[in-house]
C-alpha cells in the first residue's frame, strides 16, 4: 500500500494530537478531548489500523465512540469540565490579581463554558 503525502500528514497530525491529548490528562489547561477527537478524525480518514486502535483503546476509545455515537459531550462529563474551568480559571484570575486579566478569562471562560453546556447531551 502507497502512503500518498495527504495520508502522510494526516496520520503525522494525528499522533502529534494523540500525544498532546496524553499530556492533557496530566496538565489541567490543555485539554485531552479535542485532541484525541481530532486524531480519530485524521486517523479515520488516513489509517483504518491506527482508527481502529484508537476506538478500542482502554482510555480514549470511550471518548471517542461517545461523541461519535451522540456527538456531544455527555451532561455528567461537562458539569465536571465547567467547574475545572471555573476553579482553574478563577485560581488563575486571583493568582494575576489584574483587571484585564480577569476581563479576559471572565469572557472566554463564559464563551467556553456557555459552549460546553449547550452543546452536551442529557444521558
Amino acid at each position: 500500500m502507497s502512503l500518498t503525502t495527504k495520508n502522510f500528514l494526516l496520520i503525522t497530525i494525528g499522533w502529534i494530537s494523540v500525544g498532546l491529548g496524553v499530556v492533557g490528562v496530566v496538565l489541567p489547561l490543555l485539554p485531552t478531548t479535542p485532541f484525541i477527537l481530532l486524531a480519530a478524525s485524521c486517523f479515520a480518514k488516513s489509517s483504518p489500523r491506527f482508527h481502529f486502535w484508537l476506538i478500542n483503546h482502554t482510555f480514549f476509545g470511550p471518548i471517542v465512540r461517545n461523541f461519535s455515537h451522540n456527538e456531544a459531550i455527555p451532561r455528567d462529563i461537562c458539569i465536571r469540565i465547567v467547574i475545572f474551568i471555573i476553579c482553574t480559571l478563577g485560581l488563575t484570575i486571583v493568582i494575576m490579581n489584574q483587571l484585564w486579566v480577569t476581563v479576559t478569562l471572565t469572557i472566554l471562560g463564559i464563551i467556553l463554558c456557555s459552549y460546553l453546556w449547550f452543546s452536551s447531551k442529557s444521558t
